[in-house]
């Protein structure tokens, strides 16, 4: 029953018989962006371990609740936490709270990690609106369609050439605050939980990408597959180690997850305005 249609039908209905009204728009909060559920007006929170089926948050700086409540006038659900092909889950379980939501009722997700850089162009506090990505673990075999197809969630082949929401894009671009210096990119998900070498950031860079993180492209292609509009923003934290030229010098050593976790809290204070001037669009044409 493991990320099953039935496993997630339960979960849904389960959260459905404790919250106020069906959340219409949902926000994946990454490492150390838990704070972005302070935006909700009138909030209920729901321990992950409550819930049928949803797995345990491992990570330090997920704190492993659903939180109901008001995004401005639309009714959402956080997730402050999400899950890791690296915490040993299998990519169905990945994406089983994302399905839930949809059988909930939601209809837009806002996907949000911290990442590290692989451009001159993003650095440290920067916001990289997600244009596109490369889904190492789906291209190895790892993605969360795998397996036989339930047509209730969605077709067999999915196209993922609009994977993330032009509109929202644009208005998240629009709307950012000058802060956070926004720009659009490419993120590559890869499986972790090693920090990726030179040479693996030099191949990321090379194959187009501008960040890279851990998380994100399961839950995005989960998210098309069933129908969700998605938005997807990258809170750069660091960069990642990359020599300015072949035979240069080593790179400095990486950020840790203790780093990580402090620069996302740093700069959620700018995503957290940035929801609120969103909020109105994001359910906007879906009332």
């Amino acid at each position: 029953m493991e990320g099953s249609y039935e496993a997630c039908a339960e979960a849904a209905a389960w959260v459905s018989g404790r919250a106020a009204e069906p959340p219409r728009v949902a926000l994946v909060c990454g490492s150390g962006l838990g704070a972005l559920a302070q935006e909700l007006e009138a909030p209920l929170a729901i321990d992950y371990g409550d819930i049928p089926h949803f797995p345990r948050s491992t990570v330090s700086g997920h704190a492993g609740r659903l939180v109901l409540g008001r995004l401005g006038a639309a009714p959402c659900a956080v997730l402050q936490g999400r899950f890791h092909l690296y915490e040993g889950y299998s990519a169905p379980q990945v994406v089983l709270p994302v399905r839930a939501l949809r059988l909930l009722g939601v209809h837009t997700l806002v996907l949000t990690n911290a990442a590290g850089s692989l451009s001159p162009a993003l650095g440290p506090g920067d916001l990289m609106v997600i244009k596109d990505h490369i889904d190492l673990p789906g291209l190895a075999g790892r993605g969360p369609l795998v397996g036989p197809n339930d047509e209730r969630f969605g077709p067999r082949f999915p196209t993922m050439l609009d994977a993330y929401d032009p509109e929202l894009r644009r208005l998240a671009l629009a709307m950012a605050p000058p802060e956070l210096r926004a720009r659009e990119g490419v993120y590559a998900g890869v499986g972790g939980p090693s920090y990726e070498t030179v040479a693996e950031c030099r191949f990321l860079q090379r194959a187009g990408a501008d960040a890279v993180g851990m998380s994100t492209v399961s839950e995005a292609v989960a998210a098309r597959h069933c129908g969700l509009r998605v938005l997807g923003l990258s809170l750069i934290t660091n960069a990642a180690p990359l020599p300015p030229e072949d035979g240069g010098p080593a790179p400095e050593p990486p950020a840790g997850h203790q780093e990580v976790l402090e620069a996302a809290s740093a700069g959620a204070r700018h995503l957290r305005e940035l929801l609120a001037r969103l909020a109105p669009r994001l359910d906007a044409g879906h009332a």
